[in-house]
């Protein structure tokens, strides 16, 4: 086992610091214990964004190349949490100069580039290099519980996944242009939020195999142009002139999951006020129901036919340590000891860390690249049923070369 693990972030914004904090909080989740993790740069183009993460969060030093931070010494493990269109030539590079890469979702911006990276994420291993993608729900104690509760024939076999992800981030017409609202259709709310709804949807009911019904709307079309750096859903100082939202504020589609027995109705939005983080996900079985909402995350309901009608209908099940990833998890291993969001980073950067050390009794590995891809063929297949105003897709599987 290594002597240290030397950690670094590339992308100071929203999603950046919930890594940045991840790496800082990881080791002391679960057991064994890893080797020390040294917090060593943080790096973005905005160097007082950069420096004021870097000191926030207790990393050694700040960059504004992503090439520093390839060719640092001192930094074994990367996170990428940049726009998606760059995540191309960064992973590229990290991988190249031998650092282990945890790239957030979606993996790249078209899927050329998506398989591209999996092409060198593959050839990476043989040099004893990792490249693995964020599907952060996936670490949701909730969520995994519902998996098991299918799994081991509680709830029986999925017939229907309900999933809808609110955002409101781009809900006022005031907040300004940005890389999220540039694109072709399916760049917007489908690869922001989109591609989170649909990996958990197969998380939970088995791969997606086709699509139909795919539709898009842009609620919102000319957005100001901002003076400076604008993060996610901020308000900022603008130049007067408007900019053309070209991708998709609200997106819908149907998918057969699995076998081609359970369907899958999904929604999606980044202009849906009063919902700034509405993820919830209703999965209906042969022997029961569940459900998991991202704003109670500390619970699910749950509703089995079993109960028989006098005493069925569903009731509230508190995750605690008979639950996934919570034992070992939370300095506090009790019942009713509530989590959020922010810990799904922190069990996911574990699972990472457990992987590049070898640990023994790791946690499921994240995402491969390839897993990064499919999802890209899942969202690929959405636009094009849209194109198609609705016909049915086959998901495309990526070719492994």
């Amino acid at each position: 086992m290594v002597d240290s693990i030397g950690v670094a972030v590339i992308g100071a914004g929203m999603a950046g610091k919930a890594h940045m904090a991840a790496w800082r909080n990881a080791p002391s989740l679960f057991a064994p214990t890893l080797p020390p993790v040294r917090l060593v740069s943080v790096g973005d183009v905005d160097e007082p964004l950069a420096a004021a993460a870097s000191r926030r969060f207790g990393y050694e030093r700040h960059d504004t190349d992503w090439r520093a931070i390839a060719a640092a010494d001192d930094v074994d493990v990367v996170s990428v949490v940049v726009a998606n269109r760059l995540h191309r030539e960064v992973v590229e590079g990290l991988l190249a100069a031998g650092k282990h890469v945890l790239c957030e979702k979606p993996l790249a911006d078209s899927l050329d580039d998506a398989r591209a990276m999996a092409d060198a994420a593959r050839a990476s291993v043989a040099t004893g290099v990792l490249g693995r993608v964020g599907f952060t729900y996936r670490r949701a104690p909730g969520l995994a519980a519902i998996r098991e509760l299918v799994q081991d024939g509680t709830l029986g076999r999925v017939l229907h996944v309900a999933g809808r992800y609110w955002t409101d981030y781009g809900a006022s017409p005031d907040v300004p242009s940005s890389w999220r609202f540039t694109g072709i259709p399916g760049t917007g709310a489908l690869a922001d939020v989109g591609s989170h709804l649909a990996y958990v949807a197969e998380f939970l009911a088995g791969p997606v195999a086709s699509v139909s019904g795919g539709a898009f709307t842009t609620a919102i079309t000319e957005r100001p142009v901002a003076a400076g750096k604008v993060l996610r859903g901020q308000q900022a100082a603008t130049t007067g002139e408007t900019a053309t939202v070209t991708n998709d504020d609200h997106a819908t589609f149907v998918a057969r999951l699995g076998d081609g027995a359970a369907v899958g109705t999904f929604e999606v939005s980044r202009v849906a006020t009063g919902h700034p983080n509405g993820l919830v996900v209703d999965v209906l079985c042969e022997r029961g129901s569940a459900r998991w909402d991202q704003e109670r995350p500390s619970e699910i309901g749950l509703a089995l036919q079993s109960d028989g009608p006098r005493t069925g209908g569903y009731r509230q099940v508190v995750l605690g340590p008979d639950h996934p990833y919570v034992a070992g998890g939370m300095a506090m291993d009790a019942p009713g000891v509530g989590w959020g969001q922010n810990q799904m980073f922190e069990y996911q950067a574990r699972a990472f860390l457990d992987e590049v050390v070898g640990a023994a009794d790791a946690l499921p590995a994240n995402a491969t690249f390839d897993d990064g891809v499919h999802n890209m063929e899942v969202l690929d297949a959405v636009v094009r049923s849209a194109a198609a105003d609705g016909a049915a897709q086959t998901v495309r599987q990526a070719v492994h070369a």
